[in-house]
């Protein structure tokens, strides 16, 4: 029998030795990180972040509706409709959109509901020097090919479903469905998207010019985005993404 005690000791520890891990790549110089430095920046650190995102249902009742895409629907990618919709402050963009991974809907039922859950995709802030020098450490030989011109935000996890088809088509869609907010600043677009495919799915990658820079002043850094039909939002924070005294993007 486990007491109460116990279990409050127990979770402490788990909370101490969760936090001494983290602390474990700050302290050195990149140089001297090992592989568990590596997959914990590339897994759960500032610059990464899981997210669960929403599935937008209105255009499908209206694609129901009308027998086609709805109204906003935009292009279908592998019977996946892309839609513009607006961003929620919290819970990811809004509004029209298209179809979920296949033409079929898993889980549909014929009044629209739905019981299928989304992906758990990873958020990632490619361009960081940190994330880039642990790619490095894990000799990730597809790590994305980047420039100094451009932060790049890279979403890992979409389905293989919603990026089949034409690359270019998807990447010009997505494009219009992605932002960067700021306390107080105008949002910021990205100038391009890039959809790669890999053997373990693809991964989009958003690249935002450095000419509209990003500072610590900022403070909270939210990025929202829609994919086919999964939406979300996921925040960064300009005090955490610091590596040897500089914010590191």
């Amino acid at each position: 029998m486990v007491h109460k005690w116990q279990l409050a000791l127990l979770t402490t520890s788990v909370t101490l030795l969760a936090a001494g891990a983290e602390l474990t790549w700050k302290d050195k110089q990149i140089a001297e990180w090992n592989e568990e430095d590596a997959k914990q920046l590339l897994n759960d650190s500032p610059w990464t972040k899981s997210v669960k995102p929403t599935i937008e249902r209105a255009a499908q009742n209206s694609q129901r509706r009308s027998g086609g895409m709805g109204r906003g629907g935009g292009i279908g990618m592998g019977g996946v409709g892309i839609g513009m919709g607006g961003m929620g402050r919290h819970g990811g963009m809004g509004g029209p959109g298209g179809g979920y991974p296949g033409g079929q809907q898993r889980g549909s039922t014929d009044n629209g509901s739905y019981n299928t859950e989304p992906p758990t995709l990873k958020v990632r802030w490619e361009s960081a020097l940190p994330i880039r020098e642990a790619e490095l450490k894990e000799r990730d030989t597809s790590a994305p090919t980047l420039d100094a011109d451009h932060y790049a935000i890279a979403v890992y996890g979409v389905p293989s479903r919603m990026a089949n088809g034409d690359s270019q088509s998807l990447a010009k869609q997505l494009k219009k469905q992605a932002t960067i907010k700021r306390d107080g600043k105008k949002n910021l677009k990205p100038s391009s998207v890039e959809v790669l495919q890999r053997e373990d799915g693809p991964v989009i990658v958003y690249l935002f010019p450095r000419s509209q820079e990003i500072t610590k002043e900022d403070k909270r850094i939210e990025f929202a985005a829609q994919i086919g039909r999964l939406q979300f939002s996921q925040s960064f924070y300009a005090d955490d993404m610091n590596y040897q005294g500089k914010l590191e993007l």
